[in-house]
């Protein structure tokens, strides 16, 4: 990956898998929607140490808009009882049809939507505020997931994605910090990656 100007992405690996990867990468990497694992307890989240490693390695964490990498759900009672009526509505999910499935997962979004308790904007960032304060504002981004399942109360689409812009605002990030936050980190690593390979 590293000869051809692929950049590598650690997100979804081990911690294990994330240090060998380090070790052997040549060019900077990214985590491209992970976030602090020292503030929500998610083995997808990376440890201040990780956070360490990917600075000398020159990477970019990108923190991803996803309620259960941002805040450690609490005990919500209300939703499992629901989950656990639909299951029983659908047999178990056993032997279920294709259009069973998809009715299935369907009214599961649905209870979902109703009694999730989401986490906020000012809970994504403070994992931008976190990840800044370990490693300086050079190797943070924003990795949303919206495409599987990111999102957060104040924030469920793109149409709301300023949001997070305006709490960063209020916070006292400067413009050239946003602008590296919102790409110009990214952008960085996409551009030594390649160098690296001569491309």
């Amino acid at each position: 990956m590293n000869r051809i100007g692929m950049m590598v992405d650690v997100s979804h690996i081990s911690d294990m898998a994330f240090y060998h990867v380090i070790k052997l990468s040549k060019s900077p990497v990214i985590a491209s929607h992970s976030s602090s694992r020292a503030l929500c307890s998610s083995p997808r989240n990376l440890t201040d140490d990780m956070l360490h490693a990917l600075k000398t390695n020159g990477g970019v964490i990108q923190i991803c808009i996803l309620s259960s990498y941002i805040k450690t759900p609490e005990p919500n009672p209300e939703l499992d009882a629901k989950l656990e009526e639909l299951k029983t509505k659908y047999n178990g999910l056993t032997d279920l049809t294709d259009d069973q499935k998809k009715s299935y997962r369907e009214e599961r979004r649905a209870v979902y939507n109703k009694y999730r308790k989401l986490a906020t904007v000012a809970d994504v960032v403070d994992h931008i505020d976190h990840v800044v304060q370990v490693t300086g504002v050079d190797h943070v981004g924003i990795g949303t997931d919206f495409d599987g399942g990111g999102g957060v109360d104040g924030c469920r689409s793109v149409a709301e994605m300023k949001k997070i812009t305006i709490e960063l605002l209020r916070r006292g990030y400067s413009r050239e910090d946003i602008g590296k936050i919102w790409g110009g980190n990214i952008m960085r690593v996409f551009r030594k990656v390649q160098e690296t390979a001569g491309i």
